[in-house]
């Protein structure tokens, strides 16, 4: 279990990270046109997961935006913004934020992907959504980067999470 921050209250995840040089954990997620997808729907492709607990809040919205401005360049990678949101909310919001460079999936249907991540927020206001995170994947899907950001409403660190990408 790893500890996070909400505003300066600390709070408690499900778990840690996966450990890199680890094979990424499988996930089954729903993408803006209501379909599962999981880890091998990415198969050969580099994998950056910007993890937000809502991309209806500030910090999340931002970060969005600005791993869109990266996925710009990078046909090897897909950026994936994984929250609790609803895929129609996540839609309007790229649709509104023009933010059609990175692939939003939601975990409507289930919270594995936050137990088996190990951001699954077990206290606190935020109960039952994630902590913000991001997982650099390869390839071959081992896990070369991770960040646990330690203030929910901080921002992580670009470019450690982009040079994980080269």
């Amino acid at each position: 279990m790893a500890q996070v921050k909400l505003k300066g209250n600390p709070v408690n995840t499900s778990g840690d990270l996966p450990k890199v040089g680890a094979t990424a954990p499988d996930f089954h997620l729903t993408d803006a046109d209501l379909k599962d997808v999981s880890l091998s729907s990415f198969k050969g492709k580099k994998k950056l997961l910007n993890i937000v607990p809502s991309l209806d809040t500030p910090t999340c919205a931002l970060s969005t935006k600005k791993f869109n401005d990266h996925a710009k360049d990078r046909g090897d990678t897909v950026m994936l913004v994984v929250s609790a949101d609803l895929p129609f909310a996540q839609k309007r919001f790229c649709s509104t934020e023009n933010t059609a460079s990175v692939k939003t999936l939601s975990m409507m249907r289930d919270r594995n992907f936050a137990k088996d991540y190990g951001v699954l927020i077990q206290d606190g206001p935020l109960k039952g959504i994630t902590a913000r995170a991001i997982v650099v994947i390869d390839e071959n899907d081992k896990v070369v980067y991770t960040e646990l950001v330690p203030e929910i409403a901080q921002e992580p660190n670009y470019a450690n999470a982009l040079a994980a990408l080269k």
